[in-house]
């Protein structure tokens, strides 16, 4: 007979590096033409005037000045009105 008994199997044991999301630029700083202000997961933050969106939900910069950032007011689908925060260079 064995002398120890069975183990279980190993879960939870794999590791992937972070993703390195969140805010790259604040209020308030310089911003030239490409830059990444925000990285992110889903639309948490809104692209605003003077910056787009690309496909991974990253807001850059459209043109050089200064990144602001504004708190709206956006209808949901469901009629609900929720406060969201909007990015823009001016």
């Amino acid at each position: 007979m064995s002398h120890v008994k069975a183990g279980g199997t190993a879960k939870n044991v794999h590791d992937s590096p972070g993703q390195r999301l969140g805010v790259k630029l604040f209020g308030g700083q310089q911003v030239k033409t490409g830059q990444v202000i925000v990285r992110q997961v889903g639309m948490t933050k809104r692209p605003g005037t003077g910056t787009f969106m690309s496909r991974n939900y990253t807001i850059h910069a459209a043109k050089d000045g200064q990144v602001v950032f504004l708190k709206r007011r956006v209808r949901l689908f469901s009629g609900k009105s929720v406060s969201r925060t909007e990015i823009q260079v001016q």
